[in-house]
């Protein structure tokens, strides 16, 4: 099946970034993958996401879907046939919609577990918490938006973020027990992020010792963005071999 284009409003991305110790990091990837560092440190976190108006491109926005999305995500580079490309691997995504669970990795590229989301959410604060129905995944997130970027390690101040983040649009995330990674890249003309203080962060993912060991991944920064027309463009599927180099 070939995969459409899709349109959306992205009413909600909340991501909020850890600083990772590269070696740990680098063990959490598939070849050819490797931590896209900065400063010295390799770059996670969670994305937070709620799309309105979801639909092929050539649907009436007036039809679009509306869903609560997470996805775990690792800054990351690889070798491509014009040079260094930049994007971020996805170990998981979950969703609160049934039908995203089904569409993805057949309709859009991505395959979704299914979670269960609480959201509270005022002009100056966002609450997010899901606990996955798989018993595998939970996060409880606060965040309040601020005027600048304060504390991060990684970023110097907010326009750093953003380009960081604005270059980094591709994501890949894995096609099952294959050895082949979905993808997908956000497109806008319209990209414009905020600041945000985490004001509280667990993450089942980030706070395991196993995957991430004691003083290996701490909470960095948040940016916030609201409100933003985009379109999600379906890539090639990636695939690698034992040498770690990108196959057809």
């Amino acid at each position: 099946m070939r995969q459409p284009l899709l349109s959306s409003v992205i009413e909600r991305r909340l991501l909020v970034n850890y600083r990772v110790a590269p070696d740990v990091a680098a063990r959490q990837l598939p070849e050819p993958l490797r931590p896209h560092l900065v400063h010295g440190y390799a770059v996670a976190g969670i994305c937070l996401l709620r799309l309105g108006s979801v639909r092929p491109s050539w649907v009436p926005e007036a039809l679009g879907l509306r869903s609560e999305n997470a996805a775990h995500r690792i800054a990351v580079e690889w070798d491509g046939p014009d040079g260094v490309e930049t994007g971020v691997y996805i170990p998981r995504r979950d969703t609160g919609s049934r039908l995203n669970v089904w569409a993805g990795g057949r309709v859009f590229p991505g395959e979704h577990d299914r979670a269960d989301f609480e959201v509270h959410e005022t002009p100056d604060q966002v609450r997010v918490a899901l606990a996955t129905r798989d018993g595998g995944t939970r996060v409880d997130v606060t965040v309040e938006l601020d005027d600048e970027l304060r504390g991060s390690e990684l970023f110097a101040d907010l326009g750093e973020a953003s380009r960081f983040f604005r270059d980094g649009t591709k994501g890949f995330s894995p096609i099952g027990s294959s050895h082949q990674l979905d993808g997908m890249e956000l497109r806008t003309d319209a990209w414009h992020v905020e600041a945000g203080r985490v004001r509280s962060a667990a993450s089942s993912f980030f706070d395991d010792l196993d995957r991430f060991p004691p003083g290996s991944a701490t909470l960095d920064c948040a940016l916030v963005m609201r409100n933003v027309p985009a379109d999600w463009r379906p890539l090639s599927a990636m695939t690698t071999n034992r040498n770690g180099q990108l196959a057809g």
